[in-house]
């Protein structure tokens, strides 16, 4: 089996993460809400514990992949995880997949468990021996109409962390990573990309600190004799105002909270995570495992599941030439 940018029924496999949390029950509504052969995804696998009630209710045309029986403990629910992401990478690196889609994970139950990484991001990096990753949140509809993608160039660190970890070869790397997911997976010929500054008002010429003058602006010069057109540092007040107007089409903010909290802002519920670098595409909702909601299934919103399904679709299909996330 071969990868195929004309395909039009790819392969997707979906891990359930933590077996505790509300992942399975996303995944059972949103494969239950997409109907008809326009927004059906192929061929789905579900990875996860054989024994839930998600699972023994799966729609007939989804194959349930199992790795063992969660018994109820903290430990066996970090094991069943842990298993899920490694059978879902084998799947895609196997060709049996063409994109991954992963239900969230509880990194503490994931260490007890024999997987001491970050997060998914991480452990997806090493089971597929990838150089580089980056995290991309990506919503190709918000609130205010206009797409939004940013890119964390760093992710969960400390904010006091974040100059010392902030470099030029890291901020042309992963604009770099960026630039090559947009024209590949996105079909963009030529993306145009924003560099969101450290400081207010992008230091106002070094009033407000000087990492503008030191890293990112010698970092976008960088970027740009390389092929990548990256404009700025813009500050971050305006700069994800002037993505959502399609002034840009993606947008590297330098520390985690303040990409999220203006992503978060505009695509709550509709939001993607997207794994760069990997050799196939990987997608995840924009939330975590909820285990609060877990034993309230009916109070359960799949709408980020659903669009991560649905972003996974086009990204194995490579299809952006319609305005509809519905191909």
């Amino acid at each position: 089996m071969t990868r195929s940018q004309t395909d039009d029924s790819p392969a997707i496999a979906i891990t359930l993460g933590d077996p505790r949390g509300i992942g399975p029950v996303v995944t059972l509504k949103a494969l239950e809400l997409m109907g008809g052969a326009r927004e059906a995804p192929g061929r789905v696998m579900v990875v996860g514990a054989d024994n839930l009630e998600a699972t023994r209710r799966l729609p007939s045309h989804v194959q349930l992949v199992g790795v063992g029986e969660w018994d109820g403990s903290d430990l066996s629910a970090g094991r069943i995880a842990g298993r899920s992401v490694e059978e879902g990478v084998r799947l895609a690196m196997d060709l049996v997949a063409h994109a991954l889609v992963t239900a969230p994970i509880h990194k503490p139950s994931l260490h007890a468990a024999g997987w001491p990484v970050a997060g998914h991001t991480e452990l997806l990096r090493d089971l597929t021996g990838a150089e580089q990753v980056g995290m991309l949140m990506a919503a190709e509809r918000t609130r205010l109409g206009g797409a939004l993608r940013v890119l964390l160039a760093t992710t969960h660190i400390p904010l006091r962390d974040v100059p010392d970890v902030i470099s030029v070869d890291l901020i042309v790397r992963q604009a770099t990573l960026l630039s090559q997911a947009l024209r590949t997976w996105w079909g963009l010929a030529s993306p145009r990309i924003a560099l969101c500054a450290l400081n207010p008002h992008a230091s106002d010429e070094g009033l407000f600190g000087d990492e503008e003058t030191l890293v990112l602006v010698p970092a976008a010069a960088r970027a740009r004799k390389e092929g990548v057109s990256l404009v700025g540092p813009i500050p971050a007040d305006t700069v994800f105002v002037r993505a959502l107007a399609g002034e840009f089409d993606a947008v590297v903010a330098p520390y985690h909270d303040v990409g999220m909290a203006a992503f978060k802002t505009a695509a709550f519920g509709t939001g993607v995570n997207v794994t760069l670098g990997l050799p196939f595409p990987r997608t995840s909702p924009d939330h975590g495992t909820a285990f609060d909601l877990a034993e309230e299934p009916q109070r359960v919103d799949p709408s980020s599941m659903l669009e991560a399904i649905r972003l996974a679709r086009r990204l194995a299909l490579k299809r952006f030439d319609t305005e509809s996330a519905d191909v």
